[in-house]
């Protein structure tokens, strides 16, 4: 069985693990840079993204991450997007620079502006991992402005990309965590095997 790790600095680390471990993966805590070893991906969830990149300066993680999402995947969902971007504004923040999308802060609103919708992902997704719309749930999300050449969009909400894979990354502006459809939790355990 394949081992993800999901960074457990801040967020809803549980919900993610639960999440994969539905999926049919492993799910370990990861709190260090040893926490890394022997994984095949790690998710890095939502939270607040000035507050994640502190921790993460903290703790060393900053370079760790960096190597890791050079050779292994790594899916990354509203902080997370913002954290794996290489391009993020309003205000601008230090990233990964793991995936060639730029990222809007804070774009939809407010926290009183989180809400929660039905999309509709691309044909693309739909027929990879199985039809229908999804629930898409929104807290405080960024808007991904722009998508490198090599990208590809999975999904879009009023006109902007909402999930986006790149190689053997992810982003996801949402949090398909809090959902019970297991399809993109499932897209990002096959980039495990490739």
């Amino acid at each position: 069985m394949k081992k993800v790790g999901v960074l457990a600095l801040q967020g809803d680390f549980d919900a993610h693990a639960k999440a994969i471990e539905r999926a049919g993966a492993t799910a370990l805590l990861v709190r260090s840079a040893a926490d890394l070893e022997g994984l095949d991906g790690l998710i890095i969830p939502g939270g607040e993204s000035t507050t994640m990149l502190k921790l993460l300066r903290e703790e060393n993680l900053m370079e760790p991450l960096r190597n890791f999402g050079r050779s292994r995947p790594i899916f990354g969902t509203c902080a997370g997007a913002i954290l794996l971007a290489n391009e993020v504004s309003s205000p601008a923040q230090e990233c990964l620079g793991l995936i060639d999308v730029g990222v809007e802060r804070n774009a939809y609103g407010r926290q009183i502006d989180s809400h929660i919708t039905s999309i509709t992902p691309e044909a693309d997704f739909q027929s990879r991992m199985g039809p229908g719309e999804m629930e898409a749930v929104f807290i405080r999300a960024p808007i991904i402005r722009r998508v490198g050449t090599q990208g590809r969009v999975l999904a879009r909400y009023e006109g902007d990309p909402v999930l986006v894979e790149e190689g053997r990354h992810v982003v996801a502006t949402f949090h398909p965590e809090l959902s019970s459809d297991p399809r993109v939790h499932e897209l990002f355990l096959q980039k495990l095997n490739g």
